[in-house]
């Protein structure tokens, strides 16, 4: 296991959580297995130990995590607001993860730059990212653990777990969360997933007791007929395969939702399918904002050396990982794709290899 604090930290970090009488952990917008995984994780742990805790997540989260231990207990800040300001106020300790920057909270943003602000001035509130992107957010945090090596932020917690001695302490439902998100972050461990030290993690969480099989059939094979209706419906009516650019591209729009009785998280994972299509190394989904309308959402994966999160980068104000990344503007779905094309003729070169 890899040690990712130094012993200040290390000292540090422990006198917070003793200190701590009221937890909460924040995660990005739209949230995915990894942000669950990991705000859930760490609420076990913080409970283990006595704390009072509460997580809280922007907006909706997928069905097909609903099963995960305590996401029940969940807070949505877009249906309970004044709920979840009041408690994130109260806070002795907040945990920010996977994510590196509050942007990616959207309309949480504000109150965690209020809570920012008051880490700084007060030193009442102890904020700390742990996390797994690039390009964090200078200042934001008291203490920043960020490290895109690594294939999950669930990883960086595993590893953090163990450098403070909780490694044989976690509880089944702690590991059970923590090995969701390195699943679900690399595709049930088929990218971004080389370095020998995910499998000790994994490893480490099997011997507390998860039901792996049963936590891959939980995210993997459990759907709503909407998800199924949807993925018939993008790969035989929606998919097109853009010639000569070993790209394939995908389009929802709000009115096909409708149609189809899509919610948020239905959409999940299916830009990978595309990729089974020998010799392809882009797939895109370009969708409408559900909640913010006018823009756009894009949602890339790539395989090998592609890197998609330099051309969300360049192209679509977004980001990510080499081979998952995405972003958001605001414009119309045609003038969305538009761009997309615009971005693999001038990627023509890498694609094309």
């Amino acid at each position: 296991m890899e040690r990712i604090l130094d012993e200040e930290q290390l000292q540090l970090l422990r006198r917070k959580i003793d200190e701590a009488r009221r937890v909460a952990c924040v995660c990005h917008v739209n949230p995915d297995g990894d942000a669950m995984g990991s705000t859930l994780a760490i609420a076990a742990w913080m409970m283990r130990l006595g704390k009072e805790c509460c997580v809280i997540v922007p907006n909706r989260f997928p069905d097909f995590l609903r099963w995960m231990p305590c996401a029940d207990q969940v807070i949505r800040y877009d249906k309970n607001t004044a709920k979840a300001d009041d408690f994130l106020r109260q806070a002795d300790l907040l945990w920010v993860c996977d994510m590196n920057e509050p942007s990616r909270a959207l309309e949480m943003e504000g109150i965690l730059c209020e809570c920012s602000d008051c880490s700084r001035e007060t030193g009442g509130l102890f904020m700390l990212m742990v996390d797994h992107h690039l390009h964090p957010a200078e200042g934001f945090c008291n203490l920043q653990l960020s490290h895109p090596d690594m294939c999950a932020t669930c990883e960086v917690i595993c590893h953090l777990m163990c450098q403070m001695g909780e490694g044989g302490d976690m509880s089944t439902q702690e590991a059970t969360c923590l090995y969701t998100g390195m699943m679900t972050d690399t595709g049930a461990f088929t990218y971004a997933s080389t370095r020998s030290v995910i499998y000790e993690c994994v490893s480490l969480l099997l011997s507390r007791g998860i039901d792996k099989d049963k936590i891959y059939r939980n995210v993997f094979w459990t759907a709503s007929p909407a998800r199924m209706r949807l993925i018939g419906y993008l790969l035989y009516v929606k998919m097109e395969l853009i010639q000569g650019m070993n790209t394939a591209v995908m389009t929802l729009t709000n009115k096909e939702r409708r149609m189809l009785g899509v919610k948020n998280g239905d959409t999940e994972g299916i830009v990978n399918m595309p990729l089974q299509v020998q010799g392809l190394r882009l797939s895109a989904l370009i969708s409408e904002d559900t909640e913010h309308p006018g823009f756009v959402k894009f949602s890339l994966r790539s395989v090998d050396d592609f890197p998609c999160n330099e051309m969300s980068a360049r192209f679509f104000n977004g980001g990510g990982h080499k081979n998952a990344s995405g972003g958001r503007m605001q414009c119309t779905i045609e003038e969305a794709v538009e761009i997309f094309r615009h971005a693999v003729k001038e990627f023509e070169p890498m694609l094309c290899r």
